[in-house]
C-alpha cells in the first residue's frame, strides 16, 4: 500500500513526537488532525490514522492502531500491542510507539526502511555501553538492541563487536576522568566541495584575514593550556581538523603545530593527528612540518578514487595526486594514516567503490573511515545547485558492504561508527583500523565517556560527568563571529571545565 501522510487525534500530542520519528523512517508527512468517529467519511486514501493508548499495571503497555483506507474504498486497522517492564515510563512509552508503528508500515508498505529499527540517535554504540556497564554480556546487549529497537541482528552484532574493542580506551577512575582530549578546528578548504555544508569554508585570499582568524586562534589555544594546568588535567589526544588545516600556508600551518604541541602534547599524550585531507593542500614543507611536531597520525581523505566523481565533486586534485600525497606521509616516517571514503557519490556504483577500495589497499593505511554520503542542508548537492545523479539505497547499501569486505581482507576491524541525519539508506559510517592502531579521540567523541575541549570556530568543549550526563558548549561555526566574540567563548569554557572539575 502507498501511504502519502499520517493523521493524528486530537488528544494525540503527547505522543506525536515519536509518531513524527517513526513516521519519518518511510517519508511520511503529518497530515493533520482527525476525530477517530469520523474515520469513514473524512480519512482519505494514502492516508493512515494513528491512534496510541497507553495502560499501566505491571508493566506499562502500548497499544497502536493504525487506520487506512483499502482500496476498494473500506477501512482497515493494524493493531500492535508491546509492554515494557524495569524502563523509565515516559521513555517506555515513547520506544514502544516507534517501535509498534515501525511494525506496522512495514506490513502497510510491504518496505523495510533500514537496518536500524528505531534507532535515530548519532551514537548508538553508546546504548550498548551503558547495558555493558549494567552487566550484561554481549550476547544479552545484541539481543536486547534486536527486541527492543528492532535492530537488524547483523547490526547489533557489529554494535557489540565495536563496543568489545572501545572497553579498554574508555576513561577509568579519578586517574583516568583528568585525561582529557583536545580538538582544534581550523575553518578553512581549498574549495567547497558538493556536499559540503560547513559555511565559509573557502580559504580567503585576503592574507590579512587569515592573520586575523589565527591571532584569535592563537589566544583560544593559550587560553585552553592554561584551562588545562589550572585543573591539574593532561591531553590524551590532540587532534587538529576542519575544514582542512593544510589549507593554511607553510609558515601558518608549522606555527599552529608548533603551538598545538606546547600547549597540549606531554607525557600523557597517546595520540596526535592532523587532518591533511585534500592532497592540493599539501606542500613538502607542510608534511616535514608534521614530522618535526611529532605528529603521530594523519587523516587522508580522498573520497573516492575515481577521476570522474573528484571533479564532479569539486575536487581540485587527481587520482596520482592522492597516491603521490599518500607516499610522501609514509615516507616522512608518520606512524599511521586514515584515509576516508564515501559511499553513494554521484554517479557511482558498487563497482566504483570496488576500484576504489582496490588503490586504498595498494598504499596499505592503518585506519579507514567509510562514511556513508548525507545530504546536508546548506550543501550544494541539498540545494539542488547542481544536477547530479545519486545512486540508490540499495546500490548504496552494496557499497558500503564492498568496502567493509575490502577493509577485512586488509586486515582492519571496526572500532568506531557513528549515523547522521539524511544517510543515504538510512545507513552508518564506520571506521576500520589495524589492531593497535585505532584513532582514540574518534573513540572519545563518539562515545562521550571523555571531556573533550573544544578550540576554533564550530568546536565543542563536552564536560563528561558520568556515563549518561554531559554539560556542552559551542563555538560558533561562523569565523567572523567566533573572532568577534572570542573573550566570551573561552569564558564559557573555562566556565563549563570549572564547574567538573571543582564541584
Amino acid at each position: 500500500m502507498k501511504i502519502d501522510g499520517y493523521y493524528l487525534p486530537a488528544d494525540g500530542g503527547g505522543l506525536a513526537g515519536a509518531v513524527a520519528d517513526a513516521a519519518a523512517l518511510f517519508a511520511l508527512p503529518a497530515a493533520g488532525i482527525l476525530a477517530a468517529g469520523d474515520l469513514a467519511a473524512t480519512l482519505p486514501a494514502g492516508a493512515v490514522f494513528i491512534r496510541n493508548t497507553v495502560t499501566g499495571g505491571t508493566a506499562t503497555t502500548v497499544i497502536t492502531e493504525t487506520y487506512f483506507r483499502r482500496e476498494s474504498g473500506e477501512l482497515g486497522c493494524l493493531t500492535r500491542r508491546d509492554a515494557a517492564a524495569g524502563e523509565d515510563g515516559p521513555a517506555a512509552v515513547q520506544r514502544l510507539v516507534r517501535l509498534n508503528l515501525l511494525a506496522i508500515l512495514r506490513r502497510l508498505t510491504g518496505r523495510n526502511p533500514g537496518p536500524w529499527g528505531i534507532l535515530r540517535g548519532v551514537r548508538p554504540i553508546k546504548i550498548v555501553h551503558r547495558l555493558l556497564d549494567a552487566a550484561l554480556t554481549a550476547a544479552e546487549a545484541a539481543e536486547r538492541l534486536t527486541a527492543k529497537y528492532a535492530v537488524d541482528p547483523g547490526k547489533a552484532q557489529l554494535l557489540t563487536e565495536i563496543a568489545g574493542r572501545q572497553r579498554p580506551f574508555l576513561p577509568a577512575g579519578e586517574a583516568g576522568r583528568r585525561l582529557v582530549s583536545v580538538y582544534i578546528g581550523v575553518p578553512y578548504c581549498p574549495s567547497r566541495c558538493l556536499y559540503c555544508s560547513f559555511p565559509a569554508n573557502v580559504l580567503p585570499a585576503d592574507r590579512a584575514e587569515v592573520a586575523v582568524f589565527l591571532s584569535a586562534l592563537e589566544a583560544d589555544l593559550a587560553a585552553a593550556a592554561a584551562l588545562l594546568a589550572r585543573h591539574g588535567l593532561e591531553a590524551e589526544t590532540v587532534y587538529i581538523g576542519g575544514g582542512t588545516p593544510t589549507s593554511l600556508d607553510d609558515a601558518d600551518f608549522a606555527r599552529l603545530l608548533v603551538l598545538a604541541r606546547r600547549s597540549f602534547v606531554g607525557a600523557a599524550t597517546r595520540e596526535f593527528t592532523v587532518e591533511a585531507g585534500r592532497p592540493d593542500s599539501l606542500t613538502d614543507g607542510k608534511v616535514a612540518a608534521l614530522a618535526a611536531a611529532g605528529v603521530t597520525r594523519v587523516s587522508v581523505n580522498p573520497q573516492t578514487m575515481q577521476e570522474k566523481t573528484l571533479k564532479l565533486i569539486g575536487r581540485n586534485h587527481t587520482v596520482r595526486d592522492i597516491i603521490v600525497m599518500f607516499r610522501k606521509i609514509r615516507a616522512a616516517g608518520i606512524p599511521v594514516v586514515n584515509m576516508d571514503v564515501i559511499a553513494g557519490l554521484p554517479g557511482e556504483t558498487a563497482a566504483d567503490m570496488a576500484a576504489t577500495m582496490d588503490g586504498v589497499a595498494a598504499l596499505a593505511p592503518e585506519n579507514l573511515t567509510v562514511h556513508t554520503l548525507a545530504i546536508k542542508r546548506g550543501s550544494r548537492l541539498a540545494a539542488g545547485q547542481d544536477e547530479v545523479a545519486l545512486p540508490g539505497e540499495a546500490e548504496t547499501t552494496a557499497m558500503v558492504a564492498v568496502a567493509a569486505a575490502a577493509a577485512a581482507r586488509m586486515g582492519l576491524v571496526p572500532y568506531y561508527l557513528y549515523r547522521q541525519k539524511y544517510m543515504t539508506g538510512n545507513l552508518e559510517n564506520v571506521g576500520y583500523a589495524r589492531p593497535g592502531t585505532e584513532c582514540i579521540y574518534n573513540i572519545q567523541i563518539i562515545e562521550e565517556r571523555q571531556t573533550v575541549l573544544g578550540v576554533g570556530p564550530a568546536a565543542g568543549t563536552k564536560a563528561v560527568r558520568d556515563a549518561f550526563r554531559l554539560d556542552s558548549c559551542y563555538n560558533p561555526k561562523d569565523v567572523a563571529t567566533y573572532i568577534r566574540n572570542i573573550d566570551h567563548y573561552i569564558r564559557r569554557r573555562d566556565g563549563l571545565v570549572a564547574a567538573l572539575f571543582q564541584g
